[in-house]
């Protein structure tokens, strides 16, 4: 991984652990940042929310919005398996 991108992953990291997390937590929801390339941050969804694809959108939709407000190099988010 570059230098660019490990910088840009360890700000994902501090705005999801700090704003995030938190948020997700009171709802019974995890999510683990498996990786970031070429704008696009690799998420895995756990705990309430794994198995309502309408609830995995939403989370998705929303995480992303605040990682691209707060990190532009973020363009989208792809949920994992």
């Amino acid at each position: 991984m570059s230098q660019a991108n490990e910088d840009v992953r360890q700000r994902i990291a501090r705005v999801m652990q700090e704003d995030v997390l938190p948020a997700l937590h009171m709802d019974g929801v995890g999510i683990e940042v498996i990786g970031f390339d070429r704008g696009v941050v690799q998420v895995r969804l756990g705990g309430t929310c794994t198995g309502c694809p309408a609830t995995v959108q939403a989370v998705i939709l929303g995480i992303e919005q605040e990682l691209r407000q707060r990190v532009p190099e973020v363009d989208y988010l792809e949920a994992m398996p």
